[in-house]
């Protein structure tokens, strides 16, 4: 990244000036302006990982002999809000109603809720502060759902639930380690919870994205930021041919090499939203649904005897990046920076026991 580094006093503080090129990728990105907290969190890691002895907070980035940029790397604290209530909201006294598929009810702690949610919704080994972020954010769901409807759907679109105990032959080998893990980062995160203008909000998580989170018009928390570590993830791209039989059969059209496909509907994050082939019309989520397949950014090659459909991420794009946020925890991050970088406008909250 860079070339040359050197730690000069101004007679009142350390600075620490680090050497670039415009030859560097990185260079060009500082040109563009790109987001100084992850020109910050970039540097931080260099410092780190090549053991530069720098106590200071001021770092000069200097590209072929020009100071381009002026960063101030001290690590920025998320404030917490303490709200104080006569419920209790911690894991282990507040108690959710889950509804389950055939319409009866259960009622579970919040602890058992978020073992499960978490356990359904999340990708092996990751890192104990991506869980945390995880756990804040479901918690922040079961808060909500249970002010508005007194209930959460187990098959909730948002937090998929089924008990801890329905993986303990999947993970077998693991499963203890997993359980410990979870269980931390419900532990650590007890009673945290998120809002934006005083209102919770909803978990909006993805496994990966194609570089980059999106924006909703519905809901002004959403801010866009880049999400450049999903263009590494194994999940980033999926390349899947189908023979014309197959398609034919999920589709229950007639599909061959000579049938036309057009997409009618595309949004602002390329997400396709309708799609015809021949004479049908199917909508982006039920092709999506009946393929099985990760995303709607979708691309659709014909080819002769077989069609090819590329798919880029895995969910919508908005929110958190699971696969990002598990990055950044490996960089260090904890879960109230890794929040902060893809819910910018967003409030961390703890309610505690008002004494009576």
């Amino acid at each position: 990244m860079f070339y040359k580094y050197e730690i000069k006093n101004n007679g009142y503080e350390d600075i620490l000036y680090l050497y670039l090129t415009m030859a560097y990728e990185f260079s060009k990105e500082l040109v563009r302006n790109e987001n100084d907290g992850e020109i910050a969190r970039r540097t931080k890691n260099f410092i780190e990982s090549n053991k530069i002895d720098f106590k200071g907070e001021k770092v000069y980035l200097v590209v072929d002999g020009i100071v381009v940029k002026t960063l101030d790397i001290k690590d920025k604290k998320v404030e917490t809000e303490i709200l104080k209530e006569n419920l209790y909201y911690s894991n282990e006294h507040y108690l959710v109603t889950i509804k389950l598929d055939d319409n009866s009810t259960i009622e579970i702690t919040l602890k058992d809720y978020l073992l499960g949610v978490l356990a359904t919704n999340m990708i092996p080994d990751l890192e104990l502060e991506t869980l945390k972020s995880l756990c804040i954010l479901y918690r922040t769901y079961a808060f909500f759902k249970m002010s508005t409807d007194n209930f959460v759907l187990a098959s909730d679109s948002y937090a998929l639930y089924k008990p801890i105990s329905y993986y303990k032959l999947s993970w077998i080998e693991k499963y203890d380690d997993i359980l410990s893990n979870l269980s931390r980062a419900i532990i650590d995160t007890d009673c945290l919870f998120l809002t934006y203008e005083h209102s919770y909000i909803l978990p909006f998580i993805h496994f990966s994205n194609s570089g980059r989170t999106f924006s909703h018009s519905d809901f002004p928390y959403l801010t866009p930021v880049k999400s450049l570590w999903d263009l590494a993830s194994p999940y980033y791209i999926e390349i899947t041919d189908y023979t014309y039989e197959f398609i034919s059969k999920i589709l229950k059209i007639p599909v061959t090499g000579t049938s036309n496909f057009n997409i009618l509907d595309v949004d602002h994050m390329h997400f396709v939203h309708k799609i015809k082939i021949n004479n049908s019309v199917f909508s982006g989520e039920e092709f999506m649904k009946l393929l099985n397949l990760k995303s709607l950014n979708i691309s659709i090659i014909v080819n002769q005897s077989y069609l090819r459909i590329i798919t880029k991420g895995w969910g919508n794009s908005l929110g958190l990046s699971i696969f990002g946020a598990n990055e950044l925890a490996k960089d260090g991050c904890n879960f109230a920076n890794i929040l902060k970088y893809y819910f910018p406008k967003i409030q961390l909250n703890k309610y505690i026991k008002e004494l009576s």
